[in-house]
């Protein structure tokens, strides 16, 4: 099998941004040990947005969770619990290729969704 070829197997990617990686990590501290995500990139960015009316300009934080598909709405549903944001940013990107090896471990460190 060709490992970078396209392939569905219900991986996928959700971005999660919040005020800083302290608070962003706590949050995927209770994915990872409830078995939601198999992994969490984080890292400081700058965010430009539109709130009420206003431009916001500032410092910000961005989580990529690497988990199954199937588990989507658990995991925006804990995120959204613990979140300080009124709105957070919660958002699933597929996956459509990658290392199949990678893909394999993700789904084996994942729970399965009941």
């Amino acid at each position: 099998m060709d490992e970078s070829a396209p392939h569905d197997e219900g991986i996928c990617e959700i971005v999660v941004t919040g005020p800083d990686l302290d608070e962003l990590a706590a949050i995927t501290k209770k994915l990872l040990e409830a078995g939601l995500i198999a992994c969490a990139h984080q890292s400081t960015i700058r965010a430009t947005y539109i709130w009420r009316g206003e431009v916001v300009d500032e410092a910000e934080a961005r989580a990529r969770l690497h988990t199954r598909t199937e588990l989507i709405e658990e995991v925006t549903r804990v995120v959204e619990a613990e979140h300080p944001y009124e709105v957070p940013c919660v958002m699933a990107l597929p996956v459509i290729g990658g290392s199949v090896e990678y893909e394999d471990w993700v789904k084996e460190t994942t729970a399965d969704a009941a």
